[in-house]
């Protein structure tokens, strides 16, 4: 399956990009078919091919989420943009433990207050005839 995608080709802490037409199984900074534009986040550069891009999404390519975002920023393609970005698996399951955790405390707290004695009412003091009295 072919598609789309972008490859990194800036210098460290300068990141610029090649968008790329290739097949899926390829490693991302592996070989490519054809070169489709380029894009520099930095200097918020983009030069895009766009009846090639047209011509091989006609064809059946697929575009990763970033490409498809950045396709519908410039107009190549209609429709919303897609989450680009999604957390890692352990990362959300340590987050929810996390939470689980937070929740759990609280209602232990919110018990134990109300298990805590009621506080009893101040001892009154004697006035001095009932001390007489006595």
């Amino acid at each position: 399956m072919l598609v789309i995608r972008l490859t990194r080709i800036g210098k460290k802490n300068q990141p610029s990009f090649r968008v790329v037409l290739t097949e899926k199984t390829n490693p991302v900074n592996g070989k490519f078919i054809e070169i489709l534009g380029s894009y520099s986040p930095i200097e918020k550069a983009k030069q895009l091919k766009t009846e090639r891009i047209q011509y091989w999404i006609s064809k059946g390519a697929q575009m990763s989420d970033t490409v498809h975002n950045l396709f519908v920023n410039e107009k190549i393609i209609t429709g919303a943009k897609v989450k680009a970005w999604h957390p890692k698996k352990k990362t959300v399951e340590a987050r929810k433990a996390k939470e689980a955790d937070a929740i759990k405390a609280a209602e232990d707290a919110k018990a134990k207050s109300a298990e805590a004695p009621v506080a009893q009412e101040p001892k009154k003091e004697k006035s001095a005839e009932e001390v007489k009295t006595e």
